[in-house]
């Protein structure tokens, strides 16, 4: 995806990055999680950027996504909040400047019939993990229940293995999320969850940034530039899910073979509730909480998961989110609903879906 150079209105300049990586914190780019790009880019929203735009899967290791953007190895990290104060708490001079994860997407799995709303019944227990960095994840969300996390045991299960571990008996719960469930259903792992996006006040992943980069005018411009490409592509996949499900499953046909139509569909709905939240409340996509954020950060300084007291607004800006929403939500909503869906997807009740999207959530 290469086209014009970035510049200023009449005059041309270098562009600020030779290259433009973002890099996902799975280890995969294989799932459907990623759509706001894949979307963006079916509908050419990232062709005038003046620069390559490379998305990388990045090792399973749950760190590599701030570790490679501190050395200047990626550009863009899609951390969780947990993995961002690791960063922070190492000295890694990172911001969040697109909130991806408005809701907590976050859940635990259960096998069907033993798991509790009361998640304190976990102490005592031992919760999979597909990679051990993940425990940054679960403890404050732990904490946050009232949860003594001192007596909870944690297992590394592997990537991708650690749901089929569950199903097998091992452990007692397993780490998941909105969109995973979805497609663990496709490939036979029926769990019951504990849902963070009906239960929990934290929030989920966000993309970071050099702090550096934001304060380069160049740069600060790309990045402005470049968000907004993703907000268009998110936006796009709101008002037709289908087809952004679609977009997907053309450039990845492992995840449509794995997914199909319908679970293919439940895993964009159950994505697009975290990301979009309540958007009465944001000021478009992207926007950070910073009451939410300041939750996070004060839960984990207290459990001692950083040493340094964190104030969100040092490290969480809302300063591209103003320009990445800056586009015409109508002919992004024409756009969208002009594709043509395959026959499979346009077979999809996408409200039948969306009915069932708590089905699994423990009663």
């Amino acid at each position: 995806m290469t086209a014009t150079a970035l510049g200023g209105i009449g005059r041309a300049t270098a562009a600020p990055y030779s290259k433009f990586t973002w890099i996902s914190p799975r280890g995969t780019l294989e799932v459907l999680d990623d759509f706001g790009f894949w979307m963006g880019k079916k509908l050419g929203y990232f062709d005038d950027l003046g620069v390559e735009v490379d998305m990388q899967p990045g090792p399973s290791d749950g760190t590599a996504t701030v570790k490679f953007v501190d050395v200047g190895q990626a550009d863009m990290g899609f951390p969780s909040p947990g993995i961002f104060s690791f960063a922070l708490e190492n000295g890694m001079k990172l911001k969040s400047v697109f909130h991806w994860g408005a809701r907590d997407t976050f859940s635990l799995a259960f096998r069907k019939g033993e798991g509790s709303n009361d998640l304190k019944t976990l102490e005592g227990k031992t919760i999979l993990l597909g990679s051990a960095a993940w425990q940054a994840i679960v403890d404050p969300m732990l904490a946050v229940q009232g949860v003594d996390i001192t007596k909870v045991k944690y297992v590394e299960a592997g990537w991708p293995t650690w749901g089929t571990a569950l199903a097998a008996g091992q452990g007692d719960a397993a780490l998941a999320w909105e969109g995973l469930r979805a497609e663990w259903i496709s490939t036979g792992l029926d769990f019951e969850y504990w849902l963070g996006v009906q239960r929990s006040p934290l929030v989920a992943n966000t993309y970071v940034a050099r702090a550096a980069d934001l304060e380069d005018p160049d740069k600060k411009a790309f990045l402005d530039k470049y968000l907004r490409a993703w907000a268009m592509g998110l936006e796009a996949a709101y008002q037709n899910p289908r087809a952004a499900v679609a977009a997907v499953f053309e450039q990845f046909p492992s995840v449509a073979s794995a997914n199909g139509a319908e679970q293919g569909t439940m895993s964009m709905l159950q994505n697009l509730n975290v990301v979009r939240g309540d958007m009465s409340k944001r000021k478009g996509w992207g926007d950070h909480d910073m009451a939410a954020w300041q939750t996070f950060f004060d839960k984990v300084h207290e459990l001692g998961q950083i040493k340094t007291a964190v104030k969100a607004e040092d490290v969480c800006t809302n300063d591209c989110i103003g320009p990445a929403n800056d586009f015409d939500h109508e002919k992004v909503k024409a756009d969208a609903l002009a594709i043509a869906l395959p026959a499979d997807l346009a077979a999809v009740d996408v409200d039948a879906v969306q009915a069932k999207l708590f089905d699994q959530a423990i009663a």
